[in-house]
């Protein structure tokens, strides 16, 4: 596996070194001495799996207790992944990074705690795998906008048609009124 660096020095792209013939392919995607010499010095407690259509976005979400890092990954279809720096002594508090994952790529993105993380499905379906280093706490979940002006995150909407959005997503807090860390 290669990491590949990002705008934002603690989120990085993970692309595995893929094994190919006429049957199909091999790759490793996840080895633990690995990540934690090459990524991060975490544990892995949840593994989660989603399946959405096109035009959903999820996100920008994140935990204020229990913390969650992820690594995530795209296993069937394409999305636009984003995090979001919530770490206000971090210096680049407020700034985002984007990058396409797809299964036809096979690149992970590994988004640290203290970060909002969200999605959106550029194919007709996409199913999306995390693993996570904390459980998931819906008490302590915050959503930011995904259309926030301050954060002016630049999402490949298909046709610039809105997102299809879940109730609390579209009860985003803007960016200057969430709580950071």
């Amino acid at each position: 596996m290669q990491v590949l660096e990002t705008t934002i020095a603690d989120v990085h792209l993970i692309q595995p070194k893929v094994f190919g013939d006429e049957r199909g392919f091999f790759l490793e995607t996840f080895r633990d001495d690995w990540f934690r010499a090459h990524c991060a010095d975490v544990h892995f407690v949840q593994d989660n799996h989603s399946k959405s259509r096109q035009g959903i976005l999820r996100g920008l979400h994140y935990q204020v207790e229990k913390t969650q890092g992820k690594l995530v990954r795209v296993v069937q279809g394409e999305v636009y992944d984003v995090a979001v720096d919530m770490r206000k002594s971090s210096p680049t508090f407020g700034q985002w990074f984007g990058a396409v994952l797809s299964a036809e790529n096979h690149r992970q993105m590994w988004v640290p705690a203290g970060f909002a993380h969200g999605f959106y499905v550029m194919s007709p379906t996409a199913e999306f795998v995390y693993k996570c280093t904390d459980y998931y706490h819906p008490q302590a979940e915050v959503s930011i906008r995904y259309d926030d002006p301050e954060l002016n995150i630049d999402w490949p909407l298909i046709d610039g048609q809105p997102p299809s959005l879940s109730e609390k997503d579209d009860k985003g807090l803007a960016f200057n009124d969430a709580p950071t860390f």
